[in-house]
């Protein structure tokens, strides 16, 4: 769910390229598709206890769909989709959907506002120390025999005598949920539903994920003026 109290957008992860600006500058952006994220749920106070809207993206065989989530979309009209997300927002924001309502992206986004991009990082594989956790090896050569790669003696005293949980050792690497946060939405094409994010966003190309609005970007110095 979304922490910061607003309305995002599911996507697919489609790749990088460059763009320029006027003065010539090269930009390197991410391509999101959000196309056709549509409502599933609308989640009020009085039946949930929190209001939230349900969206999914993408499309699914109706084999490849559970019995229950079946149901549940075919109550709300809505094709199956790949993922589903939560995301909470206020009553007025609820209010101005329904369930089977397409979202789209001019509707969430501007260009110029901050996001948080959450995606599966690219998983790779079983890593060592060194790799796994941005160690430093040791001297490679005057006697190091074949250990230059490793983490050395992970022992401790008689007492404890043990090595504590969450010690940093060899281990599976990538594949986990990682979020970039305050990313710049340099481009939106709103023909074909694509958000151009400035920089790198987790996962690899194909992968699905979720774009949020910033909860930790400041507050500009014009909206702040404004306010006062």
């Amino acid at each position: 769910m979304s922490l910061s109290n607003s309305l995002g957008l599911l996507g697919r992860k489609v790749g990088m390229m460059r763009l320029f600006t006027d003065d010539g500058d090269a930009v390197p952006v991410t391509v999101v598709d959000v196309s056709n994220n549509r409502v599933t749920q609308i989640k009020t106070q009085e039946n949930d206890g929190y209001v939230a809207l349900q969206v999914t993206f993408g499309s699914r065989k109706a084999s490849r769909v559970t019995k229950p989530a079946a149901g549940h979309l075919a109550k709300a009209g809505v094709e199956a989709g790949e993922i589903i997300r939560e995301f909470r927002v206020t009553a007025d924001a609820a209010a101005q959907y329904q369930a089977g309502a397409s979202v789209p992206v001019n509707a969430v986004f501007t260009v110029g506002q901050k996001v948080d991009v959450q995606g599966t990082s690219i998983g790779k594989g079983y890593a060592g120390t060194i790799k796994r956790h941005h160690m430093s090896s040791q001297r490679a050569s005057h006697g190091n025999s074949r250990s230059h790669n490793v983490p050395g003696s992970i022992g401790m005293a008689q007492d404890p005598g043990r090595v504590f949980p969450g010690k940093r050792m060899t281990g599976h690497l990538g594949d986990d949920t990682v979020t970039t946060q305050n990313l710049d939405v340099f481009r939106i094409d709103e023909a074909r539903q694509l958000l151009l994010i400035r920089g790198a966003i987790p996962g690899s190309k194909g992968g699905f994920v979720t774009v949020r609005h910033a909860v930790k970007a400041k507050e500009s110095a014009a909206n702040a003026k404004g306010a006062n």
